[in-house]
């Protein structure tokens, strides 16, 4: 396995729900560290590797989310049975039937989503979909008693139970939690790919806690870093599966990092989307475009730090997002952070002045 697919399988295997983002955390830390002059912090758990080219070069904040979705232990009932509140958003109809990873202080305990049987139901309700408030999670306890005998209280954290793997095409990887991950991973590699070069600014690599229910920690890394260029990194919808058409979802796997031009929480820079395709060309690297008129990302908080940070998002395909499962293309990724480390080489002052005014 080589090293950045170890990375990879690491961030996506570990736990890390909004709110409990320290496993992944420390994961990302480690893979920081040796690429970073420092590392600083936030007082909601958010991590950021520093790397100075120029001290007294512009700041540019490049975030992905520690967070993934999950659930959440709300209480157990007297037979044993977990009660639970979803953290993120869910759709219930990928949920019922599927494995999960209670994490309690004494350990990891599986655990399967359940509800009340279709063989019972009448007609008229079996036909309807299942609501998360009437799902529960069962873990083999027989009663209250036994279920907390085993460690699980309320307000523990709950993931989807995955194992990472190589698909057929080794290029395609499929794991929990790409969202987000994929972006954790592509701010590491940006700075990777910044050692022994030279910028003119100071670069930022930041995982933000608690994007998922309402871009929490972008906002207070902003505070912190005081940002004059933000760059989310997040996955994008894959449009490239059977029933999306090319108007709902225009991201396929494999084709290039995803350039965001709306989303429900930004509309990104004009100067500095022109700054990144053009670079994009130069390099030869491929990309392509997408607006999602749902949802939102870490820059929908940095771009309005302050008096306004020229913000954009680049993303990556990926297919079955806030589920159990999802496949992205590592080209993507790895594509995009050769692409984001080019970007920040002609971020110096002059060129951070141009985007303001839009005049690039």
């Amino acid at each position: 396995m080589d090293s950045l697919l170890k990375m990879y399988e690491e961030l996506t295997c570990v736990p890390g729900i909004s709110g409990y983002e320290e496993p992944v955390r420390k994961v990302m830390r480690k893979y920081l560290e040796p690429v970073s002059d420092e590392i600083i912090t936030d007082n909601l758990g958010s991590v950021a590797g520093v790397k100075t080219g120029r001290a007294d070069g512009p700041k540019i904040m490049v975030a992905g989310h520690l967070d993934e979705v999950g659930w959440m232990v709300t209480m157990i009932t007297k037979e044993g049975f977990l009660k639970i509140q979803p953290v993120g958003g869910w759709w219930s109809q990928v949920m019922l039937a599927q494995r999960v990873r209670v994490i309690t202080r004494k350990g990891e305990l599986l655990g399967l989503i359940g509800s009340k049987p279709p063989h019972i139901l009448p007609a008229e309700e079996r036909n309807k979909v299942v609501q998360i408030k009437d799902m529960f999670i069962d873990i083999g306890a027989s009663s209250k008693e036994e279920a907390e005998s085993f460690g699980v209280r309320p307000g523990d954290p709950i993931i989807p139970h995955c194992d990472f793997a190589v698909m057929p095409n080794p290029k395609v990887l499929l794991n929990k939690a790409w969202d987000n991950r994929a972006g954790c991973a592509v701010a590491i590699m940006t700075l990777q790919e910044l050692q022994g070069q030279e910028h003119p600014n100071t670069v930022y690599a930041v995982g933000t806690v608690q994007e998922e229910i309402g871009l929490r920690g972008a906002t207070t890394m902003a505070n912190r870093i005081q940002p004059d260029i933000g760059i989310a990194l997040d996955v994008g919808i894959a449009g490239d599966v059977p029933g999306v058409r090319e108007s709902e979802a225009q991201g396929k796997l494999g084709k290039g990092p995803l350039i965001l031009l709306y989303d429900a929480s930004m509309v990104p820079n004009q100067a500095l989307r022109n700054l990144v395709t053009d670079t994009a060309d130069e390099l030869g690297i491929p990309y392509q475009f997408d607006a999602i008129a749902g949802g939102g990302t870490d820059a929908g908080r940095i771009h309005v730090y302050g008096a306004g940070v020229p913000s954009i998002v680049i993303g990556f395909a990926t297919r079955y997002i806030h589920s159990h499962a999802g496949l992205i293309h590592r080209d993507d990724m790895e594509n995009a952070a050769k692409l984001v480390a080019a970007v920040i080489k002609k971020l110096d002052g002059a060129m951070v002045q141009k985007i303001r005014a839009n005049e690039y």
